[in-house]
């Protein structure tokens, strides 16, 4: 058997969807587990749609995920250049070489002539009527032109492709890997453009020609490309190369929330939910936050992405990456699309933050800090995350729930200030803060005695009594174990904010 080389091959002409990764991943993984080989390769041959940025993008989200290649443009390879608009020379002899083998043909029609053939054509059966067995001999291409009319045309600057020449009445065949048996017919085929006018192969002759040339072994790829795979086999038998093609797996599509329909690049600003892996701005004014921005780890992400689709056949939901490559295999891919849940998102991700080793989170907690342009010492950082690790499910929230800690309210809950809060209770907060400010150790051990002295001696509930001292530290009567909390900003602060707290619930 020839080695597993499966490649993952974006197009630069926007932001990498989040399917684009769960692409990516399915053949990381079959490659991780076979000893095969993970190429990326730049499909960068639609100039007109071509934005700049992409690629860096796509390349920095892979990296973001920890989907690295052995080859690519970046890691170079013995097979490349990685990017198509650097093979254009490549592509042109192939393509050569097909209409010298009665398989392709030139083509000069104009826009305009392409669609006034559509509009001869149309019939109520077929109301789009393609460019294939049925109408090409009434279009200008080199088999209904002569030798000195294609001359004259070109000597005239008349934009020319080449287009595949479809038989009419075949049957092509293949087995999908997930799908089983799938069958085309040719009839149902129009004559591709392989080369377009500006010399760029489309994406049906570049790949092709590159699959063979980097010894692509597996074409694991998006379902939306199935309908194409008719034309791609084509070309392979045409070439000369059918029985040595890659073994071909399309893979499921992943569905809006509610389920109808595939889920779009802009479906996330409808929803409220990230599609794509990292922040992007594709143009002045638009911005789509990342699952990264939005307080994803990339583990829980990757995680996410491999069960829309996958299934191990076990009750097991968490998987690290290891793990991964050891229960995965193509054959446990189904068939049916898979729905986005975000939630379920939100959950795999609140589990990696609950099982971050404490300097990661350290480390992630101060940057949470850092994008408000504030500090964090190591110390409160990690009190934090003791307060926090079980409640939040994003990463923000560990600014957003634990700023009290370096910053003092300054306003309280105002809801519990009218309908929780009794003004007799405040000469009684005042002598606990003046206990605190003198309790040493200022630990657990020595403060929940004395809580439930002050709580006995002045007939407070604990529903009344503990509300109130995290409204008067982080301004909130929510919260986690007021000991943490206390023990978070230490007892001379701790006093300060009693006594601050009470005057704004006066």
């Amino acid at each position: 058997m020839s080695p597993v080389r499966v490649r993952f091959a974006p197009s630069p002409t926007g932001a990498l969807h989040i399917g684009g990764i769960r692409t990516a991943l399915y053949n990381y993984l079959f490659a991780r587990q076979q000893g095969g080989t993970f190429i990326v390769r730049v499909e960068d041959t639609d100039q007109a749609r071509f934005v700049p940025g992409a690629e860096n993008y796509i390349l920095r989200s892979l990296e973001w995920v920890g989907l690295i290649p052995e080859e690519g443009p970046e890691q170079g390879g013995p097979y490349g250049p990685y990017r198509q608009s650097e093979r254009k020379e490549i592509y042109m002899d192939y393509a050569r070489k097909l209409v010298e083998a009665g398989r392709a043909y030139y083509a000069f029609d104009t826009p305009e002539e392409l669609e006034a053939m559509r509009q001869r054509l149309a019939t109520p059966e077929n109301p789009m009527p393609r460019y294939d067995f049925l109408s090409r001999m009434g279009m200008k291409n080199s088999l209904t032109l002569t030798a000195e009319e294609m001359a004259a045309m070109r000597s005239n600057g008349v934009p020319e492709v080449i287009r595949l020449k479809v038989p009419e009445g075949e049957k092509v065949k293949i087995t999908d890997l997930i799908r089983g048996e799938v069958e085309f017919a040719t009839q149902e085929l129009d004559d591709k453009v392989l080369m377009k006018s500006d010399g760029m192969p489309t994406y049906h002759m570049a790949n092709v020609i590159d699959d063979r040339l980097m010894r692509i072994s597996h074409v694991i790829r998006g379902e939306e490309w199935l309908s194409s795979t008719a034309h791609h086999v084509l070309l392979y038998r045409y070439f000369g190369w059918e029985e040595e093609m890659p073994q071909f797996a399309h893979l499921p599509l992943i569905l809006k929330p509610e389920g109808n329909g595939k889920l779009s690049k802009r479906d996330g600003a409808k929803f409220g939910f990230p599609v794509f892996p990292m922040d992007w701005k594709p143009e002045e004014g638009e911005h789509f936050e990342g699952f990264r921005e939005t307080g994803f780890l990339p583990e829980a992400l990757i995680n996410f992405l491999v069960m829309l689709g996958w299934n191990p056949g076990t009750d097991q939901e968490i998987f690290n990456l290891e793990e991964l490559i050891q229960a995965f295999s193509i054959g446990k891919i189904v068939k049916s699309g898979a729905r986005f849940d975000y939630q379920k998102a939100k959950w795999f991700n609140a589990h990696y933050i609950q099982n971050l080793k404490p300097s990661e989170a350290v480390s992630l907690i101060q940057e949470e800090f850092l994008k408000h342009n504030r500090s964090v010492l190591s110390k409160q950082a990690a009190d934090i995350f003791d307060m926090y690790r079980e409640r939040v499910t994003l990463l923000p929230e560990f600014y957003s729930s634990g700023l009290f800690v370096v910053q003092a309210p300054d306003a309280v809950d105002p809801d519990f200030r009218s309908k929780k809060w009794k003004r007799e209770w405040n000469a009684a907060f005042l002598d606990l803060a003046d206990q605190l400010s003198c309790t040493d150790p200022f630990e657990k051990e020595s403060l929940e005695p004395m809580f439930k002295n002050f709580m006995q001696t002045h007939g407070l509930k604990m529903g009344e009594f503990l509300p109130a001292i995290r409204v008067m530290v982080s301004g909130t009567p929510m919260g986690p174990d007021v000991y943490l909390m206390l023990k978070a900003i230490g007892a001379s602060e701790a006093a300060s904010r009693i006594r601050r707290g009470l005057e704004m619930l006066a």
